[in-house]
C-alpha cells in the first residue's frame, strides 16, 4: 500500500505541542512532590513516570499510524478484550489501600479501567456511526450502548473504583447527547438515575458514603475523612498570587498533603505557583480540549466527528473533576490530572488517546483507507 504524503503535511503539531507542555510541567512538578528538605536525593517517581510517558509516546505512534476507521472496525471485540480483562482482575489482580484493580505481567502492572475509558468511546462511536438517527434516539435504540456501558461499569464498582465508574457514566452521556437523543428518552432516563441513587446509596462502601459527606462538610471529620480536601485547600489559598516558589512548598515539602504525585498533584502545583501558574495551566488544559473539539468539528466523516467529541468530553471530566477535588467543589472519587498526575496506565492510556485525535485530524482530508 503506497504511503500518502498528506499524512505528513497534515500532522496536527498544535495538539502535539500543547500535550508536550504538560507532560514536561507535570513531570517537573512530581518531581517537586517527591522532593524533601530532609534528604538530598528526590522520590524516584519522576523517572517512573518519564519511563511511562516513553511507553505512552509509542502507544500514541501505533494510535495515529493505523487509520481510526480500521481500529473503530474492531471496536466490539477491543472492547470485549477490555471487559475480560477487567474480569481478569478479580481473579489474579493484587489489591492496593483496599481496591483490587490492577493486573501484574512480569515486572510491569496495569489498570484495566484506564483502557475501557478508550474502547468504550470506540465502540459507542462505532455504534452511533452505523446506526445514524437525525430524529433523535428513542430508548429501546439505546438499550444496546447502555449494554456496553454498564457491563463495565458494574465490574468497575466492584473493584472498587467510583471515580472510573463516574467517568464512564458522565463520558457516555456527554456521547449519548451528542449523538442526539429525544427529550422524552432523555426525560426518562433521568428519571431512572434519580429513582436509582438510593440504591447506589445503599450499595456504595462506607468510605465512599464518607466522602460524600465529608465533601458537603469537610469540618465533620478534620482529621479523617475531611483531612485530604481541608489540607488541599491549605496549600490552594497558600500559594497566593504568585505562589512560593519551585521546591518550596510547605504543604507539600512537610508531608502534610496527602496523595500529592496522584489525586492531589494540582494543589502542589498551585502552592508553588500561584494563582498565576494554577491559572495559566487550566488554560493549557482548556487549549488543549478546545483544539479537540475543533478536530471533531473538523473530521471528514461522522465516526471520526464521534470519536475525536469522545475523546474531548474524556479530557474535559477528567480535568473538570480533578480540578474541582482539590478546590472542595467536588468529592473526593479518585480522578487523575490528565499527563500531569503520577500513574502508568493513566498516562499510557490517555497518550494513546491523543495518538486517535492526531490519527482523525491527519486524515480529515482522505476518505478512502
Amino acid at each position: 500500500m503506497r504511503f500518502d504524503r498528506r499524512l505528513i503535511l497534515n500532522f496536527d503539531w498544535t495538539l502535539l505541542t500543547f500535550v508536550l507542555i504538560i507532560c514536561a510541567i507535570g513531570v517537573l512538578n512530581i518531581y517537586s512532590a517527591g522532593y524533601s528538605f530532609s534528604s538530598i536525593k528526590a522520590n524516584p517517581f519522576y523517572i517512573k513516570q518519564l519511563q511511562w510517558i516513553s511507553v505512552g509516546f509509542l502507544c500514541m505512534s501505533i494510535a495515529f499510524c493505523i487509520d481510526y476507521r480500521l481500529i473503530c472496525r474492531y471496536a466490539y471485540i477491543l472492547h470485549g478484550m477490555a471487559v475480560i480483562s477487567l474480569v481478569i482482575v478479580f481473579f489474579y489482580g493484587y489489591a492496593t489501600h483496599g481496591s483490587q484493580r490492577w493486573i501484574t505481567l512480569g515486572s510491569f502492572s496495569f489498570q484495566p479501567s484506564e483502557l475501557v475509558k478508550l474502547t468504550l468511546i470506540l465502540i459507542l462511536a462505532k455504534y452511533f456511526d452505523e446506526h445514524k438517527n437525525d430524529q433523535g434516539y428513542h430508548l429501546k435504540e439505546l438499550l444496546l450502548p447502555l449494554l456496553f456501558l454498564f457491563i463495565p461499569f458494574i465490574l468497575i464498582l466492584k473493584q472498587p473504583d467510583l471515580g472510573t465508574g463516574l467517568i464512564l457514566l458522565i463520558v457516555s452521556a456527554s456521547i449519548f447527547l451528542f449523538a442526539g437523543i429525544r427529550l422524552k428518552s432523555l426525560a426518562y432516563l433521568i428519571s431512572i438515575i434519580v429513582l436509582m441513587m438510593p440504591v447506589g446509596w445503599y450499595f456504595m462502601k462506607e468510605y465512599q458514603r464518607e466522602r460524600v459527606l465529608t465533601f458537603l462538610n469537610p469540618e465533620r471529620d478534620p482529621l479523617g475523612a475531611g483531612y485530604h480536601i481541608i489540607q488541599s485547600m491549605i496549600a490552594v489559598g497558600s500559594g497566593g498570587i504568585f505562589g512560593k516558589g519551585f521546591l518550596k512548598g510547605t504543604q507539600t515539602q512537610l508531608q502534610f498533603l496527602p496523595e500529592q504525585q496522584t489525586d492531589f498533584v494540582f494543589s502542589v502545583f498551585a502552592e508553588e505557583w500561584g494563582f498565576l501558574g494554577g491559572g495559566a495551566l487550566i488554560m493549557l488544559f482548556m487549549l488543549l480540549i478546545l483544539w479537540s473539539l475543533k478536530i471533531s468539528l473538523h473530521s471528514r466523516d461522522f465516526l471520526g466527528t464521534l470519536v475525536a467529541f469522545g475523546l474531548a468530553a474524556l479530557l474535559f471530566w477528567e480535568v473538570f473533576i480533578n480540578i474541582g477535588m482539590v478546590l472542595g467543589i467536588m468529592p473526593v472519587v479518585g480522578i487523575p490530572l490528565p499527563f500531569f498526575s503520577y500513574g502508568g496506565s493513566a498516562i499510557v492510556s490517555l497518550l494513546t488517546c491523543i495518538g486517535l485525535l492526531l490519527n482523525v485530524s491527519m486524515r480529515r482530508y482522505i476518505l478512502q483507507m
